[in-house]
């Protein structure tokens, strides 16, 4: 199971670039001979958390535009995902959104550090950034994924899975960490499930479109325009649309 996994995870051209972003990086460190400045990688592993919960709640719930452009994009990078959680094609950060997230870390890092006083910023940005952050959105995918597909998994891997179900399925304005640890930072930011809403059995209405009427033309629009590629299929598309 793990290999197919793997095979899944690695079938995606996102995964794949910010694989080799994570070996030129640690290429870069180890080859300069600066290999001391892997401390900074830990350090990378935790901004890159934080991240992920901020980008996850601040810019993928972004209210829906109504620029049908706008819509589109954040129907790319992750409505999509919430509309047919079940599509493997729409498990991952598309590249074109993950690379230059990267570099724009990168850069941000190098300047950060180069004011800081640091002898090589260019190669301490590189282990904060490409080697410890890489690595958390690496595992952030592996993690993500595996709470979607129905496979044997390890003790931490139904933790995140039970508390990512309660994001989809429960409440799409709480748990938005996937990484496991993650969950500390929604506490702090009041966005975990307290425990009486746990009691209860409702749910959000429109929950999988993220509180968007399953009809609405934006939604829509997006399916009939992006569908196709996701390999989502007219029956599949009917079906979201009449959903409640």
């Amino acid at each position: 199971m793990k290999e197919n996994r793997l095979k899944l995870m690695f079938s995606h051209v996102s995964v794949r670039a910010m694989f080799a972003l994570w070996l030129f990086g640690l290429a870069q460190v180890i080859g300069s001979g600066n290999a001391h400045l892997l401390w900074l990688a830990p350090l990378g592993v935790l901004a890159q958390m934080l991240n992920e919960y901020m980008v996850h709640r601040f810019l993928f719930h972004w209210p829906a535009p109504r620029s049908q452009f706008w819509f589109d994009m954040l129907y790319r990078v992750h409505y999509g995902h919430h509309d047919f959680p079940d599509k493997p094609s729409l498990f991952f950060v598309p590249v074109w959104f993950a690379l230059p997230m990267a570099l724009l870390h990168y850069a941000i890092a190098a300047l950060v550090l180069y004011l800081l006083g640091f002898g090589s910023p260019l190669i301490a940005a590189a282990a904060f950034t490409f080697v410890g952050g890489v690595a958390a959105f690496l595992a952030y995918e592996w993690f993500h994924m595996t709470a979607h597909v129905n496979v044997r998994k390890t003790a931490i891997e139904r933790h995140v899975t039970r508390l990512h179900g309660m994001h989809h399925f429960r409440n799409y304005q709480r748990w938005f960490h996937v990484s496991p640890g993650g969950e500390v930072i929604d506490r702090l930011m009041g966005t975990a499930i307290p425990d009486e809403e746990l009691k209860q059995k409702g749910r959000m209405a429109f929950l999988t479109t993220l509180g968007l009427k399953p009809d609405d033309p934006r939604l829509v629009s997006a399916r009939r325009r992006l569908g196709p590629h996701y390999g989502i299929s007219e029956a599949e598309m009917a079906r979201a649309a009449a959903s409640s």
